[in-house]
């Protein structure tokens, strides 16, 4: 027995006690209620406990006996404890016994026998302290109560990649490796040849640049990692509609408790193992779980249980939450897979393609400097910095010709680090980055990476209305009842019968919920947009009590909405006769086609002929034309034998669709956003088409076209503009060919049509993005090569079949991402253009120096500096910028078209030119021309060609604006790398001197240096005039596969 509870059990002591506790319960019931509820309850709890105190001592005995053992004799007896502060009821759990095993190992193994022990739902919701439609009633102790013994609804997942992985990451390439294994013999021979005090100059400014190297790269990746991860956290975040304290609740799927009542309908991901509570003619889908891919049926008796993780495709329901996190099946699975993190984008891919290319060409130029590096040096052609031969034969010393190989070793892999583009990979991870959390603030949660980048290519975008082109926030502005209209009084309007039918058809066939006001006179309603207005128009117009229909009724079949048959149906049955009614609720014309017969204005019943269907007909495209959503109700009764015959039909789940009297038709208003026209406008700019695919009817798809910009109002008149799905079906695949391009409006299209125009338009050549919301949406989604999810209205279902959600369900953000997807590519091709810069420079540089003099003018260490900067410090800086306006005036980017355009070689190699040409004459006339040493001469060098790619990055902001500092202020990052690469150079030429090989300089040195490097900007100015082909008649794969092929054959 449960220790709580302290129960004498003598029969004086038992009563009293039974007594004391429920005085609380029952309260606030009459004297005779009270007595006649007591007197109940003790009967059926005395027999009860005797039961289980018989068990208890028979099973110390013979404990085979009793195979539920203590656990369900301790369950069998617990009650929530109630207590009473301030007037008000307060709920909790009695127990800390309750054998949280046994309630997850119920739902796991669907155990109905478990179940029974608890005393059905009704009892699992007794243990849990939980009261039916009212939730979890208790305070925040009470919440910490239950999170204490059955834990949150969270998982333990592999943990995010710590710093330390990506320093070995960084430290785990060839080139790094040999680099240290170069600066490990260079600090040796230093060491050994001039002492500790300077030998040790050259290997460990090596060893510090490499590190630096590694600890940048390092943090940068470990930074873009931890960004991703708390996207992903975000992105998991699924809210979920709960009853607490009686009132329906959006919280947190992690917020989710035992004992939960949570509100499921079509498209949910069940968020926690459960009971089924209440609801109709749900249906699951556990193929994530079990693997099986027909659906379940849930039913009270034979199949209440509910697998978190599953999805509810069919129906609606309450459930009632019995495990949740690590105690649930899905909790157990996710937690033991890991995620791979590393998804590769297209682009990426692409770039891995270049970044090899270009390595292996800067691996062919490293050799061939390496070899003339070492012919050179045992010719006698290498000289000290004092002119002597750093090679003379028999007479040098071991040590030096082995530290002068390490130091021609060295230069020739630092020449392979520079040449290597690593800061390729850098750069689209940190744009996609940046970009994902600059989207999140813009209302676009990035699910998929690669949707970043395809977006930018995007040339259709296939739209919803609702909610999408739409504020979503309905109210029923027009009623016709028969051949009137009506746009006030509209209770006024009906007969008392009337108006009772309309109660039942709102009230009952409705997935939303009306809460009594908590305080002010505005009733609380849930659901979607479309059923809170009409619920609002019952109960503020009509006078409907939601909680009387349901009382005066009972629900005895339900046909949930879907978008395929765009209606709901439900079979009632009244108290009071005894008689089976059918409501039905959906799309005014389909609804009308339903029905033979019609309620006039007077309330009578009256043949709905050829010439009064018309008549109707003409009514509701008006009211559509007005950009109203038209949603008409019909009735009919069964009684006698019919009622026979319906309950035969019942058994096959279906509902009577004919021979319905049409009760009447509302004309929902939902205004166009107000910056929609706009965004379409700006779409439209861009050489992206919007296509509105929609479930209303035509006249109604029209007018919100219109009104947003999507069809002119001059021309919308065109042949082929406006179609229906069932057109559209219809074609034939050349037909659907044919007219694809020239459809801008669906209407009355279900989600198969959606998916159809997706196919028809890729087989084109189309890069499309679609919207969607429902369930019914995901084939679509997941056909496209962008699939838009809506965040507020749409369906889990749909959002795991989505690449990108769309937060607000505003078509503004949709083309907020379009932007985003361009800037994102655009940003790419700006670093591979400054980048490149820096390769070809670098590489012809060193390469043509060491072949005519036998040496290098750029040391290891400062090749590193460059390669930081380039690699690293450029990508930062290139890679975060926002996106401009005039990206949106360009056509889309083609997925084939090459990533180095003929405009960035054009500036690529003018500015490469320039610096090759000016280095070069500076490497071999330096000296006479500025009268300084060969050091200085060096430092010189290296300090401007450090300049020229600082003011290189400002160039290769814009690769076709002049005027490249536009919104340079706004872009602090950008401003602070271009700093920080400043003052590191100063201090790198200035205070370490030993550690980077240089020397100090003076000002009018710096003069000089900076005055070279400024050039670049007129320079670039007067090259961004010279125009280019758009025709890519430099495939520079070939050329760089080519050039690869010659080097090996050479050799």
């Amino acid at each position: 027995m449960s220790n709580n509870h302290n129960l004498q059990y003598d029969g004086t002591s038992f009563i009293i006690d039974i007594t004391n506790t429920f005085t609380k319960v029952t309260s606030k019931y009459t004297n005779n209620a009270k007595r006649r509820w007591r007197f109940a309850y003790t009967a059926i709890y005395s027999r009860r406990v005797m039961l289980s105190l018989a068990q208890e001592v028979i099973s110390r005995k013979n404990p085979k006996l009793f195979h539920t053992q203590s656990s369900s004799t301790t369950l069998d007896v617990i009650e929530p404890l109630i207590t009473r502060h301030n007037g008000t009821d307060h709920y909790s759990l009695v127990s800390h016994d309750v054998d949280r095993i046994k309630l997850a190992d119920m739902v796991k193994d669907k155990s109905l026998k478990s179940l029974g022990e608890f005393g059905g739902v009704e009892g699992v919701a007794r243990v849990l302290g939980t009261v039916p439609k009212m939730g979890i009633v208790g305070s925040d102790d009470d919440v910490s109560r239950r999170i204490e013994l059955f834990g949150s609804n969270t998982y333990k997942k592999p943990p995010p990649k710590g710093l330390l992985h990506f320093v070995l990451e960084a430290f785990n390439d060839t080139t790094i490796i040999i680099l240290l294994v170069c600066a490990g013999l260079s600090l040796g021979f230093g060491i050994k040849e001039h002492g500790p005090g300077e030998g040790w100059y050259e290997g460990g400014s090596i060893f510090v640049a490499v590190f630096l190297v590694v600890v940048v790269s390092a943090l940068s990746n470990f930074r873009q990692e931890r960004q991703f991860h708390k996207l992903s956290k975000i992105s998991n975040n699924i809210k979920v509609k709960a009853v607490r304290n009686g009132r329906p609740q959006n919280i947190s799927i992690f917020d989710v408790l035992v004992g939960d009542i949570v509100s499921l309908k079509i498209g949910d991901q069940i968020p926690a193992d459960g009971v089924f509570l209440s609801g109709h003619s749900l249906q699951v889908d556990e193929s994530s779980m079990t693997g099986e891919s027909d659906h379940v049926e849930i039913e009270p008796l034979r199949e209440p249980f509910l697998l978190s993780g599953a999805k509810v495709v069919d129906g609606y329901a309450q459930m009632l939450v019995t495990s949740v996190g690590k105690n649930t099946s899905w909790g157990q699975m996710m937690s033991s897979i890991s995620r791979d993190t590393n998804e590769r984008t297209p682009l990426q891919a692409r770039l891995d393609k270049l970044t090899s290319s270009i390595g292996k060409v800067g691996l062919a130029v490293a050799f061939l400097v390496l070899l003339v590096l070492l012919v050179r040096y045992f010719t006698g052609n290498s000289q000290e910095k004092k002119g002597n031969k750093k090679f003379q034969g028999s007479d040098s010393n071991v040590n030096d010709v082995l530290n002068s190989v390490v130091s021609i070793v060295a230069a020739a892999v630092t020449i392979v680090v520079v040449a290597i583009p690593e800061g390729l990979p850098l750069a689209v991870t940190l744009t996609l980055a940046y970009s994902m959390k600059r989207m999140m603030a813009d209302h676009a949660m990035v699910r998929k990476l690669s949707a970043c980048e395809t977006m930018g290519s995007a040339t259709v975008i296939c739209t919803d209305k609702t909610g999408t082109l739409t504020l979503n926030q309905m109210r029923v502005t027009k009623f016709s009842l028969g051949l009137e209209n009506f746009i006030e009084n509209f209770s006024n309007a009906m007969t008392p019968n009337v108006l009772e039918l309309f109660h039942q058809g709102v009230g009952l066939n409705t997935t939303g919920s009306v809460y009594k006001p908590s305080s002010g006179s505005e009733p609380e309603i849930s659901g979607s947009p479309t059923e809170k207005a009409i619920l609002m128009w019952a109960v503020s117009d009509l006078g409907m009590d939601m909680d009387e229909m349901k009382q005066k009724h009972k629900v005895l079949h339900v046909e949930t909405f879907n978008s395929e048959k765009k209606r709901s149906g439900v079979a009632i049955r009244k108290d009071s006769d005894n008689r089976v009614q059918v409501h039905w609720k959906g799309a005014a014309e389909m609804i009308l086609a339903m029905c033979t017969t019609y309620i006039d204005s007077n309330g009578a019943r009256k043949s709905l002929d050829k010439e009064e269907r018309f008549k109707i007909e003409k009514m509701i495209q008006g009211m559509a034309a007005s950009s109203l959503r038209c949603i008409a109700f019909a009735h009919t009764e069964i009684s006698g034998s019919e009622e026979n015959d319906y309950m035969i039909e019942r058994e096959k789940k279906t509902l009577q669709e004919d021979r319905l009297t049409l009760l009447g038709i509302v004309g929902l208003k939902d205004p166009c956003r107000p910056n929609t026209k706009k965004a379409v406008e700006t779409c439209k700019a861009a050489g992206v088409e919007i296509k509105m695919i929609t479930g209303d009817n035509i006249f109604t798809a029209k007018a919100i076209a219109t009104e947003c910009g999507i069809l002119d109002p001059k021309d919308h008149a065109n042949a082929g503009e406006v179609v229906e799905g069932v057109e559209f079906r219809n074609y034939t695949e050349e037909e659907r060919m044919a007219k694809v391009d020239i459809i801008r409006v669906m209407a009355r299209s279900s989600p198969m049509d959606k998916l159809l125009m997706v196919q028809c338009l890729r087989k084109k050549g189309h890069v499309v993005a679609v919207t969607g919301d429902g369930t019914n949406d995901a084939p679509a989604l997941k056909e496209a090569d962008i699939g838009l999810s809506m965040g507020l209205q749409g369906t889990e279902v749909a959002k795991e079949s989505s690449d990108i959600v769309i937060l607000d369900d505003n078509f503004n953000s949709v083309a907020t991402v379009l932007r985003w997807g361009r800037c994102v590519y655009n940003n790419i091709q700006k670093f591979i253009q400054f980048q490149l810069t820096v390769n070809v420079a670098a590489l012809v540089i060193n390469f043509i120096a060491a072949v005519s003099s036998g040496d290098v003018p750029l040391t290891t260490v400062q090749l590193l500096w460059v390669n930081l900067i380039m690699d690293t410090l450029g990508a930062l800086a290139l890679a975060t910028e926002r996106p401009t306006k005039e990206l949106m005036k360009k056509k889309p980017i083609g997925r084939t078209e090459p990533l180095i355009t003929n405009i960035m070689w054009r500036n690529l190699l003018a500015q490469a030119s320039y610096q090759i040409a000016v280095l070069l004459i500076m490497q071999f006339y330096g000296k006479s021309i500025f009268n300084v040493s060969k050091e200085v001469k060096d430092t010189l060098i290296f300090n401007t060609f450090v300049l020229c790619q600082v003011f290189n990055e400002f160039n290769s902001r814009s690769m076709e604006k002049l005027y490249v500092f536009e919104g340079i202020l706004k872009n602090h990052l950008f401003l602070g790398i271009v700093g920080i690469t400043i003052v590191l150079q100063i201090l790198m030429v200035e205070l370490l001197r030993k550690f980077a090989d240089t020397e100090r300089l003076t000002w009018e040195q710096w003069g000089i240096c900076t005055g070279i490097a400024v050039v670049s900007w007129p320079l670039a100015c007067i090259v961004k005039l010279i125009p280019v082909s758009n025709q890519h008649s430099f495939n520079y794969t070939k050329w760089l596969k080519l050039l690869v092929f010659k080097i090996k054959k050479a050799f």
